[in-house]
């Protein structure tokens, strides 16, 4: 993550617990000196947004813990298998029966991170088999 995209998450987690911890402004921008010597967030350095936060983390706030995006980890998976389908001539439904046979679900999109890697196996053993390759 940039520099950038660093603050701007920081300050969205300050906004965050100061509405989870019921914060008015002024309260907020008590707290905001007190912790930092400043009376906005846009005027937080990073070491002032990292006080801030371990003031809020002081004062009961507990951080909700995002889940990572499984589609990030999940797209090259899916687009091995749609290179070895095309390389196959094959259709999407022959890996959905894939899915549906190994995992039980009806689409690979649906298929887990560790299920996809099932499916580019069974797709690179079929492929070797149509090339006349022995498998390892």
């Amino acid at each position: 993550m940039q520099a950038k995209d660093t603050k701007k998450a920081e300050i969205a987690k300050i906004h965050i617990a100061k509405k989870d911890l019921g914060l008015d402004d002024e309260t907020y921008r008590s707290l905001l000196w007190t912790a930092a010597r400043v009376e906005s967030s846009k005027d937080l350095d990073h070491a002032g947004r990292a006080a801030v936060l371990e003031h809020f983390k002081a004062r009961g706030w507990k951080p909700k813990h995002v889940k990572p995006n499984v589609n990030n980890i999940k797209q090259p998976l899916i687009a091995k298998i749609a290179a070895l389908l095309t390389d196959m001539q094959l259709s999407w439904a022959y890996a959905d029966g894939i899915a549906k046979q190994m995992f039980k679900r009806e689409k690979v999109q649906w298929c887990n991170p560790q299920e996809l890697r099932g499916i580019v196996a069974a797709l690179v053993i079929k492929q070797s088999k149509q090339n006349g390759q022995p498998n390892d």
